[in-house]
């Protein structure tokens, strides 16, 4: 049995089939991984992240060009579609590192056949982002190897970046063959976000601010995210009447009506959270109160492209505290806190011991209460790092609790904890 187009998948996720949970996740690969032609002259890869290729009649414009993994696959692809066309205009659409590393060899052919270098571009705060990543390698690569269970020996976060040649700073239109881009800049998953509009074809690309799952901002490791700003840029989409959405990650939208309705249900779902969460911290509210209490209406809850897969709401609702309220929670003994451990150490002692700690905590297990059982194997295992027991029951229940989770960025984070007590340390991907 052949493999679905990309059309015939897209049909599948808008119904709600599919395994966007697991298998065909926003930001997995679909199992192929090959290009495709969507439309007449519109070339499309999803991998982690999507690249368009779009033929200008004038050499070919791309919507983003994928990651480094990425770039053998989608320049040959390229070049069994249209073998004689230059690469001639990247937008990227914001600075990760899944979006703007697939220009390399079509620059070096470019040398090669005695052709233009191809023009990038990309918003003002690009370079910012791109220095940003030089002097934090090391925490980037901690990071992705917990969000996205990499390899923790090989992976490294890459050190040099292709900055654009042209920037802007609100909108920019610019020609090319018979295509016009209007290139709009928006603060959503990230300060430097462009979404690109291509009246001739009725074709969007949102970049990351639409991504086939609750929208990416929330992040618990990464740096501030803007969720009123993103759905006020959704919205300015949805009056478009785009016919094609070519999304960040996950598959595309085909159709004026359903991508008005995706879009104005993603701007939706910001808006509450964000004014819900505004609502509590005017009641003067805890940070633990306010992310217990904010809650996804129903209507929104079951979109098959609102589903939790990615970030989950409870992060969205720490970084809209972090943008208006900062870092302090509410909680006066965490102003000025003692050392974790010997908190932990303390409370380990008042329970009766390690031993009576790990008998609650899997206790709570079988109750079906993961939670709870987190945070006391978390006691322990700061109290007697060094304790086989302590590790063996803190892998099983942070394995147990990783499992039941529909985010796959707390899914990996939970299961990062798992496999660093299977080496009978608290963490992989860092110093303990």
């Amino acid at each position: 049995m052949s493999e679905p187009t990309i059309r015939e998948l897209a049909e599948r996720h808008w119904q709600g089939g599919g395994d966007l949970e697991h298998e065909q996740h926003p930001v997995v690969p679909v199992v192929n991984r090959v290009t495709e032609e969507i439309l007449d002259g519109v070339l499309y890869l999803k991998s982690v992240a999507s690249v368009t290729a779009i033929d200008s009649g004038d050499g070919l414009v791309f919507l983003d060009t994928g990651g480094p993994f990425d770039a053998n696959i989608v320049f040959d692809g390229v070049r069994r579609w249209r073998p004689d066309d230059p690469m001639a205009v990247a937008v990227f659409s914001h600075h990760h590192i899944d979006h703007v590393f697939g220009t390399a060899r079509f620059e070096s052919e470019a040398q090669e056949r005695g052709w233009a270098r191809p023009e990038v571009y990309g918003h003002e705060l690009m370079a910012s982002h791109f220095d940003r990543y030089q002097r934090t390698l090391g925490w980037n690569t901690a990071i992705n190897k917990r969000q996205f269970g990499l390899p923790i020996d090989t992976f490294s976060w890459p050190a040099e970046f292709r900055r654009p040649d042209v920037t802007y700073r609100d909108t920019l239109n610019l020609t090319r063959g018979d295509l016009t881009l209007e290139l709009h800049h928006a603060r959503g998953e990230t300060d430097d976000a462009t979404w690109t509009w291509i009246p001739e074809r009725r074709l969007l690309h949102p970049g990351d601010l639409f991504i086939y799952c609750v929208p990416n901002a929330g992040n618990p490791q990464k740096v501030q995210r803007y969720v009123s700003d993103w759905a006020a840029a959704l919205r300015e989409m949805a009056g478009l009447g785009a016919e094609v959405m070519v999304a960040g990650h996950g598959l595309p939208i085909f159709g004026a009506d359903r991508i008005e309705t995706a879009l104005r249900d993603t701007a939706e779902l910001l808006d509450t959270i964000e004014d819900q969460t505004i609502a509590l911290m005017n009641r003067g509210c805890t940070l633990d109160r306010v992310i217990h209490e904010v809650t996804v209406p129903a209507h929104l809850a079951d979109k098959p492209y609102l589903r939790p897969v990615y970030d989950h709401p409870q992060f969205l609702v720490r970084n809209v505290w972090r943008r208006y309220g900062g870092w302090y929670d509410g909680e006066p003994d965490q102003l000025l806190p003692a050392p974790r451990a010997e908190q932990a150490a303390c409370w380990v002692e008042l329970a009766g011991g390690v031993d009576a700690v790990l008998t609650r905590a899997e206790e709570l297990v079988v109750e079906g209460n993961l939670r709870l059982a987190c945070h006391l194997v978390e006691a322990a295992v700061l109290a007697e790092p060094g304790s086989e027991s302590v590790h063996s029951v803190r892998a099983r229940v942070y394995e147990a609790r990783a499992a039941e989770q529909e985010s796959s960025m707390a899914r990996n984070i939970l299961r990062h904890a798992a496999l660093a007590s299977g080496s009978h340390r608290r963490d992989l991907a860092g110093e303990d």
